[in-house]
């Protein structure tokens, strides 16, 4: 498997960097991890759109999942498509209202939210807790497991397995036993260190630095990638405080980045 990361800036995007969004390569498969602001642009640079297996969202918070609009117009309105997006639709797999959240968003006014419809070109399942989706061949598949994690929103972190290796996203989340339960012995673990390590932090939002290397300790990782720090907080800070916690490799991933699993 390998992993790009078409943007990792948390909260939105920022001076470097597109909000967040991942693609996964696993055998012959190619799903994304996560849409938020300008990752379709840089999608385009590593994989064609239109060779996607399936989208799959954490959650709908719009800084991983706004530049769907932009996939609807991609698939609807692409001048030469390779084959009819109306008889091959993509798989959407996302928290429960996904379908009316998306069409919502792309509603021309507010008219019309009521009779705009993504499931032409789009087929949407609902995530839960331990959903499993299975893509590609039955006798290669890549497996996708959901955990619930602790957002403000229903929120989920996702195992993908493929030949035996095996990456897990955490989504946004605070600490949470189920995310060490998610990320047991992966082989890489993308996990979200939103700001520096305070006695006062909120719960149930997000991780800090240190937070991170807590969970990936606790879960005997192999290797830990933090992401999703906001453009007003120093990523390298935050890697010191997960690195405190967990005595495997750290790294901060970058636009672009390109990680073998």
């Amino acid at each position: 498997m390998r992993l790009i990361v078409l943007g990792c800036s948390g909260s939105g995007p920022g001076p470097g960097s597109p909000a967040s969004g991942y693609l996964v390569e696993a055998g012959t498969v190619r799903l994304t991890l996560d849409l938020g602001n300008g990752t379709l642009g840089a999608l385009q640079r590593h994989a064609d759109p239109w060779a996607l297996d399936a989208v799959v969202f954490s959650h709908l918070h719009p800084d991983h999942c706004s530049d769907f609009a932009s996939l609807v117009v991609h698939r609807r309105y692409h001048p030469r498509p390779p084959y009819d997006p109306t008889l091959s639709k993509l798989p959407v797999h996302a928290p429960a209202g996904a379908a009316q959240r998306f069409a919502a968003a792309y509603a021309p006014s507010a008219a019309e939210l009521a009779t705009t419809d993504l499931t032409d070109v789009f087929d949407f399942h609902d995530l839960t807790e331990d959903t499993v989706v299975r893509l590609g061949r039955d006798d290669d598949p890549v497996v996708v497991t959901a955990f619930g994690v602790d957002h403000p929103c229903e929120t989920y972190a996702l195992r993908v397995e493929h030949g035996g290796r095996s990456l897990v996203y955490s989504g946004d989340t605070g600490p949470t036993p189920n995310l060490v339960t998610a990320a047991r012995g992966t082989d890489l673990f993308l996990c979200e260190a939103s700001w520096p390590h305070t006695d006062d932090m909120p719960g149930g939002v997000h991780l800090s630095g240190r937070q991170a290397g807590e969970h990936a300790a606790a879960a005997g990782v192999g290797k830990l990638l933090l992401t999703h720090v906001p453009a007003w907080y120093d990523a390298a800070e935050l890697a010191v405080e997960a690195k405190a916690a967990f005595d495997g490799p750290v790294d901060v991933v970058h636009d672009g980045g390109v990680y073998d699993v």
